[in-house]
């Protein structure tokens, strides 16, 4: 059985248009001693998603935390082509906004993130781990579309 892709409404935070297999966080991540840009693997001890690689992922991280050196790391994994392709949020957070525009201004890798609300974030945490996922973001709005074909 087939469904339609589903779209979801979402906040602009950092324009772009990202896709990817999604990766859902089950705690928040600091790239900050947290994940290993050159590798591309979270590293933080005892989190959920260690040893996982975000490289070309949609990343859906309800929260970040840690230091504002993480949009160093960040920015770097990008540059690098081991970050995420997208990132969603149900909290804006300055720091990871900081990485991607970084990334974005120096080395022309874009790297969307949106905003959602709580109601679209338990929606999209529930979505099977590894289904594709576009996000597009301008100035004005951003949708987060799964396409949940079989």
């Amino acid at each position: 059985m087939s469904a339609e892709p589903t779209s979801y409404r979402a906040t602009p935070v950092v324009a772009g248009t990202g896709q990817g297999r999604a990766l859902v966080l089950g705690a928040p991540l600091s790239f900050w001693g947290g994940y290993d840009a050159q590798a591309g693997r979270i590293v933080e001890p005892g989190h959920p998603q260690q040893g996982m690689s975000l490289a070309g992922r949609v990343l859906l991280m309800a929260h970040a935390k840690g230091s504002s050196s993480s949009s160093s790391v960040l920015a770097e994994a990008i540059r690098q082509r081991t970050g995420p392709a997208a990132i969603v949020m149900c909290s804006r957070d300055l720091i990871i906004g900081v990485g991607c525009i970084v990334a974005s201004e120096l080395y022309g890798r874009h790297v969307p993130i949106a905003a959602v609300d709580e109601a679209t974030w338990l929606a999209l945490s529930r979505l099977p781990d590894g289904l594709r996922l576009r996000v597009e973001v301008d100035d004005e709005r951003g949708s987060i579309v799964s396409d949940q074909r079989a």
